[in-house]
């Protein structure tokens, strides 16, 4: 197979990536991994030490000569925000180009946190972020958003969302705001899919070319990635999983959607209103439910039951696990990834959720001996969507 003897921006962006992944690296290795002339790969390196975009960072190991020089990107050649825009929480990160954080900030969703709020909120953090590490807003590369669908990424515009706590998350064009208010350039990505570019990030060691990425909270979110790529579909629907039938002929949520609809029985919206609903009919939920009215029963309330160890809470967590369980073996079945991985409110809010969902997946998925899909919550997990927003914005930069 012949080399490539010259090279273009592309070949810059993909040795930086190898670079980057690998954490150190020689120039052997590059070569092997890209076919790159040694001449040119030479010449290559050269120039991005010169800009700083590498640096040497030490001598690997003498294979009978001279000691080989080991490559890395340099952290400090620029910074990057990541942004992740969920119902529930959510969160603003500063890294640097090897992604560590310099600073990240988790806040609370509520009704007053409406989009002007919000940026406003997140451009006074910004402005903090970067006083409080004495960064130049010129050594900014970017701020990667990961946001609730539907999107459109090309237009950078959040569409309809449900189910945000405060009004006018309609048609908010996120991407034009902060670019217009801070000058960096700005894209914009699914959240859960930020969140298992994230994920993949902080497992590609493992060598995992096929993972799942699913999210449980206010609504039922997936991603899929393949050979390092995430699988778009046609209609770019990250909630799709939410309408995937369970129970023919079941329940529907808000009159909306299939009936029988995973949504309607594994979602947080589900659970507060079955809750709210069988308070209604007198159903004595648990003991603070005393002095609450119906609509107050909140998700909030129904975790503090379920750690309370109140037996409806506790039915009510399970039931909905179990659902879950049903709907992510279903997910198995068709994409076969070698890893799954949790993320979402449900997920965290209690171990036992996340037991009884992969217990139930996996006991439906062993129909072959020879594949076993391993379970986890993932490394990143609640920092997962806001640093795959930021990994997202550097492999977009042009070098």
């Amino acid at each position: 197979m012949q080399t490539e003897d010259l090279y273009t921006p592309s070949s810059k962006m993909l040795i930086y990536s190898l670079i980057a992944e690998a954490g150190s690296i020689t120039k052997a290795e590059l070569q092997h991994k890209t076919l790159i002339k040694s001449s040119t790969l030479t010449r290559l390196l050269d120039e991005m030490l010169e800009q700083h975009l590498i640096e040497a960072a030490d001598l690997g190991p003498s294979r009978g000569g001279r000691r080989p020089i080991l490559y890395r990107i340099t952290p400090d050649y620029g910074y990057i925000f990541g942004l992740e825009v969920s119902r529930i929480h959510s969160s603003l990160g500063l890294f640097d180009m090897q992604l560590n954080p310099k600073s990240l900030i988790h806040w609370h969703m509520d009704e007053g946190m409406t989009p002007e709020r919000f940026k406003e909120y997140v451009l006074r953090h910004m402005r903090m972020f970067l006083r409080d590490h004495q960064i130049a807003p010129e050594r900014i590369q970017g701020l990667g958003i990961g946001a609730v669908g539907p999107l459109n990424r090309s237009t950078g515009t959040i569409l309809n969302p449900q189910y945000f706590p405060a009004r006018g998350w309609s048609d908010v064009p996120i991407c034009q705001w902060f670019q217009e208010e801070t000058g960096f350039r700005t894209i914009l990505e699914n959240g859960v899919n930020s969140a298992l570019i994230g994920e993949q990030w902080s497992l590609r060691h493992e060598n995992i070319q096929h993972v799942l990425y699913v999210h449980a909270g206010v609504s039922l979110r997936s991603a899929m990635m393949s050979h390092g790529r995430i699988v778009h579909g046609a209609m770019d629907m990250e909630d799709a999983i939410g309408q995937m039938i369970v129970q023919a002929g079941g329940l529907r949520l808000n009159n909306t959607g299939n009936y029988g609809a995973l949504e309607a029985y594994a979602s947080i919206e589900a659970m507060e209103q079955k809750a709210q609903s069988d308070a209604k009919m007198g159903r004595a939920l648990f003991r603070q439910q005393k002095e609450l009215p119906p609509e107050q029963i909140n998700f909030d309330v129904l975790i503090q039951a379920l750690k309370a160890s109140e037996p409806y809470a506790v039915e009510l967590f399970s039931q909905s696990a179990s659902y879950f369980g049903i709907g992510l073996s279903n997910l198995i079945h068709i994409f076969q990834p070698e890893k799954v991985i949790l993320g979402g409110a449900l997920i965290h809010s209690n171990t036992m959720y996340y037991n009884t969902a992969i217990q139930i997946a996996a006991a439906n998925t062993g129909y072959n001996a020879q594949y076993k899909p391993q379970f986890t919550k993932g490394q990143l997990m609640e920092a997962a969507s806001v640093t795959g927003a930021a990994l997202h914005l550097r492999n977009s930069i042009e070098l």
